[in-house]
């Protein structure tokens, strides 16, 4: 962090949308050089492929040498850790996971993103457990983690409390169905802006976008950001680096709306 401030960084998911061909991207670039355009339009993607397989070393260390030394990779961990009916078995595959080879990243590693699925319910032995498997690093790179929960059962001050224990970030997630959960509990911040529209050209109207900015502000700065329901007090005021993405709803224009929303923290 610099001086009394966080970073904010906003992304997308991803980098490979055919939709994208022609709008974000200049009509005829290769596929093969698309990270690498992404990589200077933006500051902070979030790698969805890694929740379906695994992936080798080598091709982390690809995407790190095209994109720019202050970009960064949010990378979503492997559904064979989350989708465990008993969390407290979730070992074996939350260290396959790490150890894949995904610390080739370096500096350009950013949270990893643990999302559970919106039948998942609170139980605080259960999940207790699953954050005390979540290490502080991986073949010496320190780890930042933050988990994305849908079911109403998380709206509980026990929840929060919990992750803050472990310094685990809990997603704000702005979505149409599941809850959002605003409350700080890790040293970072991390929201996934889910009720864009593609008949918009920036993903998210102005009226949003200037809402949002606001948050992130806030965030970063190490307030409460104002109009989001809280479930616990809030923790002290601290400076914090925020990580915003425009996923889901609006994807054609989510490039878009990332673009628009980091300028106005240049």
């Amino acid at each position: 962090m610099n001086g009394k401030m966080g970073k904010v960084r906003v992304g997308i998911g991803g980098w490979t949308f055919d939709p994208w061909e022609g709008t974000f991207y200049p009509e005829g670039l290769a596929k093969k050089r698309q990270l690498e355009f992404a990589g200077k339009a933006l500051q902070v993607i979030e790698v969805n492929g890694t929740y379906y397989s695994s992936q080798k070393p080598e091709t982390f260390a690809k995407w790190a040498s095209e994109v720019p030394d202050d970009f960064v990779f949010t990378l979503k961990a492997s559904r064979f850790a989350t989708n465990k009916k008993v969390l407290a078995d979730a070992g074996e595959s939350i260290a396959r996971f790490l150890g894949q080879g995904l610390t080739e990243l370096g500096a350009k590693l950013g949270p990893i993103l643990w999302q559970f699925m919106p039948t998942k319910k609170f139980d605080a032995a259960d999940f207790e457990a699953f954050l005390a498997l979540l290490p502080e690093k991986q073949d010496g790179l320190a780890l930042r983690h933050a988990i994305e929960v849908r079911h109403i059962s998380f709206q509980t001050p026990e929840f929060v409390d919990m992750a803050r224990r472990h310094n685990v970030a809990i997603v704000c997630a702005d979505h149409a169905e599941y809850p959002l959960l605003a409350d700080v509990s890790a040293d970072f911040v991390y929201a996934r802006l889910q009720t864009g529209s593609d008949d918009i050209e920036t993903c998210y109207d102005e009226k949003r976008l200037s809402q949002w900015q606001a948050r992130l502000e806030t965030w970063r700065s190490g307030g409460v950001a104002e109009g989001l329901p809280l479930l616990a007090d809030p923790l002290p005021h601290h400076p914090r680096d925020v990580f915003a993405f425009f996923i889901h709803e609006g994807k054609v224009n989510a490039p878009r709306g990332a673009i628009e929303l980091q300028k106005r923290f240049a």
